[in-house]
């Protein structure tokens, strides 16, 4: 008999059934619930960081660098340019693993060990994760294709093409242009934060430096549209950055190359100026360096060869080097006394060969140890006779010395746009008692009449000096900068023109300067030699280290960097100056027969046609009657 079929119980499967439906509706209510309260948090409560966070991923403003002003010579020669170097750039926003990227270039780019604390440095300066940084330049094309195979690796990190300073000319104008480099950690805090942003290098020296707010430009921007990868999809907004200035300097590629050449190997300076203009034409100092070095950065090894050399290649001699002037400062001396009154024209001092104050056996010793016998002015210039300015010095007293040498920029910076320019000293009584607590001496006085003891100049300011005398008191400062953008620098502060009781005064100490490059007797006549143009000038020989009374200069003996420095000074044609020469030769020994031809050398090279005769702009003109002669 089969078994009876059980009956259903509606009523419990009724029951187990709206369970599940309740638990069901309950877990659906609360997903829903959680879903909804979570859609709340994120669209409401944080509704102003969520949105910030997807525009920025959506939506970057990229910097533009502008390009960099060129800078030319007054002939339109290319100085410094800007060149395409295709470089390693990273944005740190878009790594996952910086510091696992930063060892990953080293090793796949081959590149030394010291470059990673280089990476390093250059992100710490960067103020915004999302700003690319530069952090290799001028990648080969072997390095370009190995981070093209391994682009996957590196996510953030990408090869751009940019413009880099170039300097054509190398090492010609190193100390006048100077040279941009990577902007360093102190820099990046001072610098505008918007302008320089993108921006790696900045001007380091010289017209670089001095005019980066002109030659920088106005930064650019873009606001483009990226993918989560960070991969520009589209440009939104393009704001064209506006490029620097160009600046088209005096100085003449053509005589800066001469005047080297006349420097030959030697160690020392030289500053050529146009005395009606104040506009430097020349402006050499020796040894010199290759800017390139240092733009894109220099090697420690590099850098440590420059620096610690013996012979000081990054030392620019023309502003920072202070030299004793010695006989140089003659003429300026000269002016002195004729302006006080202390000496004429006519005023005779009997050299023996050495001078002595009154009271003291101190003998201070004239070059020509058997003496001139009388001098009067012309005569002491001409042969730069110590006796005669020993004299004249102690006449006029170190506060009228120091009052009137100031006048003539000595102990003071005289350029317009030389930011490097060192002061020099000029000492008086009261600088003595400040600085050394003692007082001033009679014979300190003396032997600064022959541009000796205390007194230090730089070569520009000897040049500036020599100006004045060519310009008859009338002050140009130097410049470099002839135009920038086509117009002219202006002198906010000008200096007051050297104005004396009786004008003639130039033309006697002029005419003094003429006796000592064209009188059988002249001091440095053989610089002269054969000239198509009258010069004047004055040459110098200024200690390195001190002789004992008594002793005199024995070459032999004295080591090479001890021996006396050579210098002259000089300006042509003379009865209407259109060039004015500074020439500083260290241990040279003598100024007259070492400088002298330097100086000559160049005036040919600026005064002469290449056919070897004097330009028709520079013949002497005709005097109207009544001109005064001296």
């Amino acid at each position: 008999m089969p078994e009876p079929i059980p009956i259903k119980d509606h009523e419990k499967e009724n029951r187990l059934v709206n369970k599940r439906l309740l638990a069901c509706a309950l877990l659906v209510i609360g997903i829903t619930c959680a879903l909804v309260g979570r859609m709340y948090f994120l669209q409401v409560v944080q509704y102003d960081y969520h949105s910030t966070i997807s525009e920025n991923n959506r939506v970057h403003v990229l910097p533009i660098t502008p390009t960099r002003g060129l800078i030319y010579d007054r002939n339109g020669v290319v100085l410094a340019d800007n060149r395409p170097s295709y470089n390693l750039i990273i944005t740190r926003e878009r790594t996952t693993d910086l510091k696992g990227e930063l060892d990953a270039i080293i090793r796949l780019l081959h590149l030394p060990a010291e470059e990673r604390a280089v990476f390093d440095k250059a992100l710490k300066q960067a103020r915004h994760p999302f700003v690319p940084v530069t952090l290799f330049y001028e990648l080969t094309e072997e390095q370009i294709a190995l981070l093209a195979v391994n682009e996957f690796r590196l996510p953030g990190v990408d090869v751009e093409p940019q413009f880099v300073r170039h300097y054509p000319l190398g090492a010609h104008f190193a100390h006048s242009i100077g040279y941009v480099g990577r902007i360093n950690e102190k820099e990046s805090k001072a610098l505008d934060s918007v302008e320089y942003r993108g921006t790696q290098s900045i001007g380091k020296t010289g017209i670089e430096r001095f005019y980066e707010s002109e030659l920088h430009g106005h930064v650019g921007y873009e606001e483009v549209e990226t993918n989560a990868q960070g991969r520009v999809l589209r440009v939104l907004k393009h704001t064209d950055p506006i490029p620097g200035k160009n600046i088209v300097l005096s100085l003449d590629v053509h005589l800066q190359e001469v005047a080297e050449e006349a420097l030959g190997n030697r160690r020392g300076s030289v500053v050529a100026l146009d005395p009606q203009t104040g506009e430097v034409l020349a402006m050499v100092s020796k040894p010199s360096f290759d800017p390139n070095l240092f733009v894109t950065g220099i090697s420690f090894k590099e850098y440590a060869a420059l620096h610690d050399s013996i012979d000081r290649p990054l030392f620019n001699r023309v502003l920072r080097g202070l030299y004793a002037p010695g006989s140089t400062i003659k003429p300026e001396v000269a002016i002195a006394g004729l302006d006080s009154g202390v000496v004429t024209p006519q005023t005779r001092v009997f050299d023996p060969g050495y001078y002595q104050l009154p009271d003291f056996d101190h003998k201070y010793r004239n070059w020509n140890h058997s003496g001139d016998g009388w001098v009067d002015m012309d005569a002491a210039i001409m042969r730069s006779n110590d006796t005669y300015f020993y004299e004249l010095a102690h006449k006029l007293g170190i506060d009228r010395l120091h009052d009137y040498l100031a006048e003539f920029g000595l102990g003071q910076k005289v350029s317009l746009d030389m930011f490097e320019e060192s002061a020099g000293l000029m000492p008086s009584q009261a600088w003595k008692r400040a600085t050394r607590r003692q007082p001033w001496f009679p014979g300190e006085t003396v032997i600064l009449g022959i541009g000796q003891g205390y007194m230090q100049v730089t070569p520009l300011q000897l040049a500036q000096a020599t100006a004045l005398i060519a310009n008859k008191g009338v002050w140009n400062r130097p410049h470099l900068a002839k135009t920038i953008n086509g117009v002219p620098p202006e002198d906010e502060n000008p200096m007051p023109n050297v104005v004396l009781k009786d004008p003639r005064d130039w033309e006697q100490v002029n005419h003094g300067m003429q006796l000592v490059m064209h009188d059988p007797r002249g001091i440095a006549r053989a610089a002269a030699q054969g000239a198509q143009y009258r010069i004047a000038g004055k040459s110098g020989t200024a200690q390195v280290v001190a002789i004992k009374q008594g002793e005199r200069y024995n070459r032999e003996k004295t080591q090479e960097r001890h021996r006396d420095n050579a210098l002259f000074v000089g300006f042509a044609p003379a009865e209407h100056p259109k060039i004015v020469i500074s020439v500083m030769i260290e241990n040279g020994e003598a100024g007259g027969r070492v400088a002298g031809p330097v100086v000559r050398q160049i005036m040919d090279a600026w005064l002469l046609d290449q056919e070897g005769h004097l330009k028709p702009q520079y013949a002497t003109p005709t005097k109207a009657p009544g001109d005064p002669k001296v």
